[in-house]
């Protein structure tokens, strides 16, 4: 699995494949799939809420990591310093780790990555920090392809480069 590409195209694909391949740790890029790029606070809760419900029915899934380069973080979490106190964290299925890093700085910074249980996957729908951040990891790319029909014009710009930077990276389940 290392190293490795897969496209997916649903939420219910990608847990499948998960349950499938008995993957321990998962690390989730926020937009698009957690949460769109537009949505607000509400929207980014109810993401990861979602997500953790449906990572936590997965029995080999021990650890969900939420990773963004943006500064966003749910209202959940405990928020930046020096922020007041924040709530609990989420309830989380027994046994689950689950940790949220903003400002992630993917796909530079690894050491975040490095006390997760493997085998791991990186889902996101960029190659060149989500795609980079998996092959870094030696952990498989599930790459979440949207339409990008209402993608703003930044991740529209990255969704291109890393069409070109794909091939070099990963081959796709089944090519030789």
């Amino acid at each position: 699995m290392t190293g490795a590409y897969e496209r997916v195209t649903s939420l219910a694909e990608l847990f499948a494949r998960v349950g499938e391949l008995a993957i321990k740790t998962l690390v989730f890029d926020i937009e698009p799939l957690v949460s769109p790029w537009n949505a607000g606070q509400r929207g980014l809760d109810r993401g990861v809420a979602e997500i953790l419900d449906q990572a936590g029915a997965v029995p080999s899934v021990r650890a969900v990591v939420f990773s963004t380069n943006s500064a966003r973080r749910p209202s959940v979490f405990p928020p930046a310093p020096p922020a007041p106190p924040a709530p609990p964290a989420p309830p989380a299925p027994a046994g689950l780790r689950v940790e949220y890093l903003a400002s992630a700085a993917k796909p530079l910074r690894i050491g975040p990555y490095r006390d997760f249980p493997r085998p791991g996957a990186v889902i996101g729908d960029q190659l060149p920090t989500d795609g980079i951040l998996a092959y870094r990891l030696g952990y498989l790319f599930l790459h979440f392809d949207p339409p990008y029909d209402d993608v703003p014009l930044g991740p529209r710009l990255m969704h291109r480069w890393g069409q070109v930077v794909r091939p070099f990276l990963f081959r796709q389940q089944g090519q030789s």
